[in-house]
Order: structure tokens, then C-alpha cells, then sequence
């Protein structure tokens, strides 16, 4: 139940986890509105095969020690403790990820039509976004593993590497 503010109105709690049938509802297969071929139909793709999906991420993320999936103001996000590390625009088509600031112009300026800067008050944290059609599920996974390498204590992400 959302919590009331002191004028009354409601308000979510951030970062709070629904009920387990909401997250087995996003995590279920694909709704009405998307094509056979998974695709949804509103979504033009870039490249040649299928383009990566929030369950693509899903799968990689949640097998990443002490990584959990959250939703926050009916947004998917996935966390270490308590910092964002991963999280999805609220229509899935893009995906923000923890990303050193030093090295976010280059990345964008590198590959424009994948990667983009965060929107203005984003901008003092170590994040940029990229669009999902633009992917491949192996640089998907690449560049998940790397953000949640920048938010895991060193310890934890060498034990991963040692795996």
C-alpha cells in the first residue's frame, strides 16, 4: 500500500520490491501485443538477428552475486545493496549501466547510434544508456558484467573472475 504524503496524496516507496506475481509477471514470456517472433511490433530493430530483450538482461543479472531486481516507480532496476547498477526505461528499450563519467563522451561519441549520455540529472553519476535493438546478447552480457564489476566490493568481483 502506498504511503501518504503530508498533503494527502499517495506515493511509492522507492526501491521497494512488489509482491512475488509482479515479478513472475514481468518475468513472464511475452505479451499479447508482441509478434510471434518475439519482437514487439512497434520496435524497429538495427541489426541482423534477434535484438536483446529485458529477460536477455535478466538471465545475465541475476546471476551475479549479491545483484537483485527491484522495482521502483514500475521500473525494472537491479542493485548492489543499494546502488543502481542496472535499469530499464520504463517502455524497455533502453537500459542504463553503471559506466565511469571519465570515459562516457568517448563511449557515446564512439557509437552515437548505441549509446547515449543520461538524461541532465543523471549526469553526476557514473552511468550512461544504450539502446537494446542495437545489441547483441554477447556485448549485452559484456557490458552488464562490467557495470556490476564498478559496484561489487574488489573481492567479490575477483572470486567471479576466478570462476
Amino acid at each position: 500500500m502506498p504511503s501518504r504524503t503530508s498533503r494527502g496524496r499517495a506515493s511509492r516507496v522507492p526501491g521497494r520490491v512488489r509482491s512475488q506475481r509482479d515479478v513472475e509477471r514481468m518475468r513472464s514470456g511475452p505479451s499479447h501485443s508482441e509478434a510471434s517472433d518475439g519482437v514487439s511490433a512497434g520496435r524497429a530493430w538495427q541489426g541482423g538477428g534477434v535484438p536483446v530483450t529485458i529477460d536477455d538482461v535478466r538471465r545475465v543479472a541475476e546471476q551475479l552475486p549479491r545483484s537483485y531486481e527491484v522495482l521502483v516507480r514500475d521500473r525494472v532496476k537491479f542493485r548492489v545493496g543499494k546502488i543502481v547498477w542496472l535499469a530499464f526505461s520504463a517502455d524497455e528499450t533502453q537500459l542504463g549501466f553503471a559506466f565511469p563519467k571519465e570515459e562516457r563522451d568517448v563511449l557515446v561519441a564512439s557509437e552515437p547510434d548505441v549509446f547515449l549520455m543520461p538524461r541532465r540529472s543523471d549526469l553526476r553519476f557514473n552511468w550512461v544508456e544504450v539502446r537494446l535493438d542495437a545489441l547483441d546478447v554477447d556485448r549485452m552480457r559484456e557490458i552488464v558484467i562490467d557495470a556490476w564489476r564498478l559496484v561489487v566490493p574488489k573481492t567479490v568481483a575477483l572470486a567471479r573472475a576466478g570462476e
